[in-house]
């Protein structure tokens, strides 16, 4: 018996490697008086950052408790600092499809308030001026018998629970250095309610201050459990295990999202990888140190801060002096008398993090500068994240199943409650934290049917693995002539029996394959594969295979450059060692030569496998953005559109530049005018409908998209069609989010929701058309749901037929025999923006816009 096929399509030179943690900002603080407490940090708060409180708008939610029946309207009709994406025309979002609805589990709490929750919105000034925000807070807590309760993020803007009696009072400060200063609070004739979007943030500034009873150590904006954390001295790394939480109002409650994280601590300092660069001779030094350590993130733990990592200065060592009050002062002697920390090595160049936009906008102009040896070094470097060793073992500990997860969620709320500093500072504010995680309904989306040739067909069941039957005819073959294999002579062995292994697999699918035109190379030098590879291009071949001897990614990228780049031709780069047998079989070589030839087939405008498509005349799109790895001021966004897969599966693909690493794209609507010229030329007329998945977007660039990007599209799509207006969709899709769901089982026992599972209600938000979709099947951990949020609606399709036509698209990917996290346009995109931003550097060529080439 064959052994079973992994159920991986394996891309070019493809990394899976995804972050364990996320580098977020440091919060504010609060103090407690005599009213009612004490409160800490926004989610979305900055340290350094003077900015209002109300200005910060990424967690806010207004509608409150007391208005959950009829509440919609009444909060439409008040304050709107949340940037409205649901059309007027979506009543109700929820659906009674699928199968039955069943009650699932999400990762959130609801959030009680008392009644007269309010707060009085002061403007708080320093004689003389203060710039430092710790002295800032400092002062405001020195106040706290006068004012009583409150809410401080640093800035301007303070917020007490009760009004104080003048509208105008100032509190002169003695601090213990025995300087003066006075504080003035001057009344902005502003309170804040429940009702207010404001509310958020103070309630999430609550909650993070109460959380400091757990002992629990800040970091940017998480909070991780030092005393928790493990070693794994194997790797040099710690894990600190934490919470990210978030309270915003979401359609009948006020809840709180709370997310299990984890940050990943090195013992290096960057110090230390410098001395590794000396010691290992490197040519030169400085341009490698630089290379590694630029753009990186470190944590300085006398402050228990993080700095991304600018540029570096060899012309400056511990032993210059800045400027510090009215005298001249070395790193050596303020870290010494500061910090009581002494600099072992005086000449050591300094680190340079400059100032981001906020602390700018603050009056931060210069750039902070760091000593090496006192810097960690956190998260994970490119190699860890390609050595499955490290990956495997950091995922015993982060790649948790649900019953897990949902116990360390459950402890969460427990140690909240029961911890007497963590309760006394909620109940002080009037607030409290419910126990037990939230229930909401969900349903389950009718499952696929996977059709392949010559009328073979897969019934998909949940677990959205149809690998067993990519060995049926494929639904749609192209046949591989006039093409050619470069390889190098010291893998001949390896390949000759991967040939015949592969030109079996073709006969077995029926693929028709001309026979190869074959280059050996001598050496596996990236200018030999150069040479190899431009003398056989110029035979104007169709397509061409390329034998790496390993994952080096100049070779690659040689290889792509010439053939994506400069000849247009569409080729296939495989590694030498996964096409060696494994412990002497031959049948995992089967299984990738399988995989390959799928690959092939689709890069040439073949079909793998197809679905029942309810629609003609529909053009879905996907878009995602990459960053360029070489320049960081530059981005790349890939469009990916289908030629109505109901009578002929085709796709249009094509890349543009963005510049200043902007996400949002300018060229949008020049991308939706190529994709429907090509449609026309495909079927000779223009798509009925359109609907248009963007990825890459973040809460504070959605007004942007709506307003720019869709306009942009609709301006395009109104010359084209004149009056008559294509039916069309927008939708931004999100991977990056903390909700989970859980399926409970047990009376202490839970599992992953099965693929297809939609949440429409209770933990979506009032002001949007938005759902959760689960698409895919996960073996390991905890599945992540892919939130969806129609900004543009003119459609036509009831919410359902929108959840289910957005499942549908989940199953396209070619690349991979299951069901895909995202709609496979989608997933399109973001490979070819990743080819691009990663490998190319440069736009391919536009003889490929029609094929799935990036695969």
């Amino acid at each position: 018996m064959s052994k079973p096929l992994s159920k991986k399509l394996k891309g070019d030179y493809e990394d899976n490697s995804s972050e364990l943690s996320n580098q977020q900002d440091e919060p504010m603080t609060i103090g407690r008086g005599r009213g009612r407490g004490e409160s800490s940090t926004d989610s979305s708060s900055t340290s350094g950052s003077r900015r209002k409180l109300k200005e910060d708008k990424s967690e806010q939610s207004s509608i409150p408790s007391d208005l959950r029946k009829d509440g919609r309207e009444r909060w439409l009709a008040s304050n709107k600092p949340i940037y409205t994406t649901r059309p007027e025309h979506v009543i109700c979002k929820r659906t009674e499809g699928g199968q039955n609805d069943h009650e699932l589990y999400a990762n959130y709490f609801r959030i009680g308030i008392q009644p007269n929750f309010e707060f009085a919105q002061y403007r708080v000034d320093f004689s003389p001026d203060v710039d430092m925000i710790k002295l800032r807070r400092y002062l405001v807590a020195k106040c706290s018998d006068k004012i009583r309760g409150y809410v401080y993020d640093g800035g301007n803007l303070v917020y007490l629970t009760k009004r104080l009696p003048q509208d105008s009072i100032v509190i002169p400060i003695t601090t213990e250095q025995k300087e003066q200063f006075n504080v003035k609070f001057k009344y902005t004739n502003v309170t804040i309610k429940s009702t207010d979007s404001t509310a958020m943030m103070v309630l999430n500034c609550i909650l993070r201050n109460a959380m400091r009873g757990l002992n629990l150590k800040l970091i940017q904006r998480n909070l991780y459990d030092e005393r928790a954390k493990v070693l794994i001295n194997e790797y040099r790394l710690e894990l600190w295990p934490g919470y990210e939480t978030s309270i915003r109002q979401h359609e009948k409650d006020i809840l709180v999202c709370c997310e299990i994280s984890h940050k990943v601590m090195r013992f290096d300092t960057v110090y230390s990888i410098l001395q590794s660069k000396e010691h290992d001779r490197v040519p030169d030094i400085r341009t490698a140190f630089c290379k590694e350590i630029i753009g990186t993130v470190v944590l300085t733990r006398y402050n228990n801060r993080t700095y991304r990592i600018d540029d570096v200065r060899f012309d400056l060592n511990p032993k210059s002096t800045f400027k510090a009050g009215d005298k001249e002062i070395s790193f050596i002697e303020y870290y010494k008398s500061r910090y009581n920390l002494t600099i072992n090595d005086r000449n050591q160049p300094l680190l340079v993090s400059n100032p981001k936009a906020r602390d700018i906008r603050a009056g931060k102009n210069e750039p902070v500068l760091l000593i090496p040896e006192l810097c960690f070094t956190t998260g994970l470097t490119d190699s860890m994240r390609s050595d499955f060793n490290v990956m495997k073992r950091l995922g015993e500990y982060t790649r948790m199943d649900p019953t897990k997860r949902v116990q360390q969620l459950e402890e969460f709320s427990r140690r909240i409650n029961q911890t007497e500093e963590c309760f006394q500072k909620l109940e002080s504010f009037g607030v409290n934290l419910d126990r037990q995680l939230l229930p909401v309904p969900g349903r389950i989306l009718k499952q696929e049917t996977i059709l392949f040739g010559q009328g073979r067909t897969n019934q998909n069941d949940f677990k959205a693995d149809w690998t067993q039957g990519i060995r049926n005819p494929m639904f749609k073959n192209v046949p591989l002539q006039r093409w050619g294999i470069i390889y190098p002579s010291r893998s001949e062995r390896d390949f000759n029996e991967f040939m015949k292994i592969f030109e079996d697999v073709a006969r077995g699918q029926q693929f028709e394959m001309g026979a190869p035109k074959y280059s050996v190379i001598n050496d596996d030098r990236p200018r030999t594969y150069a040479d190899a590879l431009e003398s056989f291009c110029a035979r104007d071949p169709k397509f061409v295979m390329v034998i790496l001897p390993n994952n080096n990614a100049e070779r690659y990228k040689i290889v792509k450059t010439i053939t994506y780049v400069n000849r247009g031709i569409p080729s296939q780069v495989i590694v030498q060692r996964t096409i060696q047998p494994k412990k002497g079989s031959m049948a995992g070589v089967k299984s990738i030569a399988t995989k390959i030839l799928l690959q092939i087939n689709a890069k040439l405008g073949g079909v793998p496998w197809m679905i029942n498509m309810p629609l003609s005349g529909l053009m879905t799109i996907g878009f995602d953005v990459t960053h360029d790895t070489n320049d960081k001021s530059k981005s790349f966004g890939a469009f990916v559109a289908s030629m109505d897969l109901k009578v002929k599966v085709s796709f249009f693909s094509t890349v543009s530049e963005h510049r200043n690493g902007e996400e949002c794209s300018n060229n949008i609507g020049i991308h939706m005018q190529k994709a429907l010229m090509a449609w026309r030329e495909e079927n000779g007329s223009l798509p009925e409908r359109i609907l248009f998945y963007r990825d890459g977007v973040g809460d504070g660039q959605i007004q942007y998209v709506h307003e720019i990007e869709v306009k942009k599209i609709k301006d395009v799509l109104r010359g084209c069609y004149g009056e008559k207006f294509p039916k069309f969709a927008f939708v931004v899709v999100s991977k990056r989010i903390n909700t989970r769901v859980f399926n409970k089982t047990g009376s202490r026992r839970y599992e992953n929701p099965v693929s297809g599972t939609v949440v429409d209600d209770v933990v979506t938000l009032p002001e949007r058309y938005d759902f959760f979709l689960i698409s895919q099947s996960v073996r390991q951990g905890t599945v992540s749901p892919t939130s969806y949020n129609i900004i543009d609606d003119c459609f036509g399709l009831s919410p359902e037929r929108m959840q289910m036509l957005t499942y549908k698209m989940c199953h396209l990917y070619y690349n991979w025999s299951g069901t895909t996290r995202v709609p496979a346009v989608v997933q399109y995109a973001h490979k070819l923006s990743v080819l691009v931003g990663q490998f190319l550097h440069i736009t391919p060529n536009s003889h490929l816009d029609k094929s799935l080439y990036y695969l």
